[in-house]
């Protein structure tokens, strides 16, 4: 297989990814969460007590993952592609930053107030506060997996115009 081919995989691959990514946080978002928070603490027990076997640590961080590792690769393979190679990096840059790094500063450290120490720790007003701040974090997560979503569109739209055109134009002609 040439790296051209293998390439086109790995973009596929990273737009699909992307895109299971944000549909996830979108379903969260207008199903789940508005669930988990409408009666703060009762509603956040009743989801912990839903949440046994699966929930979104178990979806989110391995998606999440495999949607920056496919970008790297595709940043990696198909850099000769000038088109699409800010597109992608600029995908890869908000996965890494607007997903795993806000996450791991915003979403991580509430995620430990309300799911783990609850009411044993905090008050009441203190749970409702932090939950107030996670669906408002929310809301930037979502966007932030949108504008990833459609930057890897785009960049995916750039690399196929190019494979397109490279299997038409002579050898000797460059991308633009």
């Amino acid at each position: 297989m040439r790296r051209q081919q293998i390439a086109f995989i790995v973009i596929l691959t990273h737009l699909w990814v992307v895109m299971i990514f944000l549909g996830g946080l979108v379903f969260d978002t207008f199903i789940v969460y508005p669930n988990v928070f409408y009666d703060v603490p009762r509603s956040l027990e009743t989801a912990m007590a839903f949440a046994v076997v699966r929930g979104p640590s178990d979806f989110f961080p391995p998606v999440g993952t495999l949607a920056l590792l496919t970008g790297i690769g595709i940043l990696i393979l198909g850099w000769r592609v000038k088109s699409a190679r800010s597109w992608i990096l600029g995908s890869v840059t908000v996965i890494l930053v607007g997903e795993f790094l806000f996450s791991a500063a915003f979403f991580w450290p509430r995620n430990t107030i309300m799911f783990e120490e609850g009411t044993a720790v905090h008050s009441v007003a203190y749970l409702k506060q932090t939950a107030r701040e996670f669906q408002a974090g929310q809301w930037f997560r979502l966007a932030m997996s949108a504008t990833a979503s459609a930057l890897s569109f785009v960049g995916f739209l750039k690399f196929y115009r190019h494979r397109i055109a490279s299997q038409e134009t002579p050898p000797g002609r460059k991308d633009s």
